[in-house]
């Protein structure tokens, strides 16, 4: 059977549009359309229902998805397995938002070609939902994420725990220096509602951006200011590019690594073990980080969007 017609299948399945799974899959509505016919005529049923609305299973459709996601899967390790070079003895893909590939992601699969030279690696970008779709289908084993989706044969487990900090694009910084120059990082819904909470001022600043630790560059080149993760921002500040704003409210944001339940278990150790020894480093270097901000602060931190519920 056709692999894309799968997973065209199980991207209309998610997203619950045609339109939407065009965007994702990044061809046509009809080729869409046309997809999902063919395997719905190869399978004598309809799989699903359309409407203004969107798409939305059959009953055939529901009992089928439980077999092209093991289809998916059961390709995937045939295609990774036959992909192993040769001298290698295992294979494990490993995929992370952007924002975690510098420092965290690049360091963990330093430290796993130390520690398991056999295993032949493979890594993947993505927001969280394309991550969460290649986990489960087999494609991805691991990943690390700002926001888990929990997803049967999936778990998860908190590797460290980030600080947004304030940061600017040039020296001694303020806080009433922010109007005109901030630029606003999308880090999610909890993050969004304590910036509403903590500092109204700034919510609507004109430029909102949802490009994670990417925005990094943007701001110090263009002498704006912005949330970033301070393992991230180290290096720009040690380069005197970006700059510490005093008192400014922080943010904890945790890290998560999710992996496959059916990871074999001495890859899986190796990964834990490898995952955990770079994430205390990179704690150790925040902590430089957030010291510095403290040794410059007047005031003790705040929590980001503590203290103003009532």
């Amino acid at each position: 059977m056709d692999i894309v017609l799968i997973r065209t299948f199980l991207e209309v399945a998610a997203t619950g549009s045609f339109v939407n799974s065009a965007e994702r899959l990044f061809v046509t509505q009809s080729a869409v359309s046309l997809r999902i016919q063919r395997l719905e005529d190869s399978l004598g049923r309809p799989l699903f229902t359309r409407s203004k609305a969107g798409a939305e299973l059959t009953a055939a459709g529901r009992e089928f998805e439980r077999y092209a996601l093991s289809l998916i899967k059961i390709w995937e390790e045939a295609r990774q397995q036959v992909a192993i070079p040769e001298g290698f003895t295992e294979s494990l893909t490993i995929g992370a938002q952007y924002s975690l590939w510098p420092r965290l992601g690049f360091r963990w699969i330093d430290a796993l070609q130390v520690d398991r030279p056999q295993l032949n690696l493979r890594a993947e970008l993505g927001m969280p939902d394309r991550l969460t779709r290649f986990l489960i289908e087999g494609v991805v084993q691991a990943a690390l994420m700002y926001t888990p989706q929990l997803r049967p044969g999936l778990s998860t487990e908190q590797v460290m725990e980030e600080e947004l900090i304030l940061v600017a694009g040039w020296p001694d910084p303020t806080l009433d220096q922010l109007p005109g120059r901030y630029v606003f990082v999308d880090w999610g819904p909890e993050f969004v509602q304590a910036h509403a909470l903590h500092l109204p001022d700034l919510v609507n600043p004109g430029l909102t951006m949802a490009l994670g630790a990417m925005a990094a560059d943007f701001i110090y080149r263009r002498g704006k200011a912005a949330y970033l993760p301070a393992r991230y921002v180290g290096r720009y500040l040690e380069r005197g590019e970006l700059h510490l704003v005093p008192d400014a409210p922080i943010f904890p944001y945790p890290v998560w690594a999710v992996w496959r339940d059916d990871l074999p278990p001495e890859i899986k150790t190796a990964a834990l073990h490898t995952l955990h020894n770079v994430a205390r480093q990179l704690n150790s270097d925040q902590d430089e980080v957030m010291h510095a901000l403290e040794e410059i602060s007047e005031e003790d931190l705040e929590i980001l969007g503590h203290g103003d519920e009532g």
